[in-house]
């Protein structure tokens, strides 16, 4: 993992999740800006989800635990995409909000593994 990277994600997972929780206050309704930001930061864990595999064959080490990462990764993969479907089907100004707390849950699981990656000692 690269830290410029992981900050682009924390980035636009906060950005989209701030967004998608302002406009859901404000009674709107989930927009193709919203599930944008959605889309982005799944697709940028799914790149994450590549490089990490291939990160320990290119001698880039994590210095915490594999398992828990993993289980942040997958998680963090499966929430805005979820969040984003449920958006889509109900279509109501709350699972606008849903979707922008998960956004922002998703940046927070970024920011962990960050801190497992680079900080932790194994």
């Amino acid at each position: 993992m690269i830290d410029w990277f992981t900050a682009l994600q924390i980035g636009v997972a906060v950005t989209g999740g701030v967004l998608a929780v302002a406009l859901g206050l404000m009674g709107r309704r989930p927009s193709d800006l919203t599930m944008a930001f959605a889309g982005v930061v799944a697709l940028l864990l799914i790149v994450q989800l590549a490089v990490t595999i291939a990160g320990p064959l290119t001698g880039n080490q994590p210095t915490g635990s594999l398992f828990e990462f993993y289980i942040y990764l997958i998680s963090a993969i499966f929430l805005p995409v979820g969040a984003g479907f449920w958006a889509l089907i109900d279509r109501s100004r709350w699972s606008t909000v849903i979707l922008g707390v998960a956004q922002l849950a998703v940046a927070i699981m970024l920011y962990r593994m960050g801190q497992i990656w680079f900080i932790q000692s194994a």
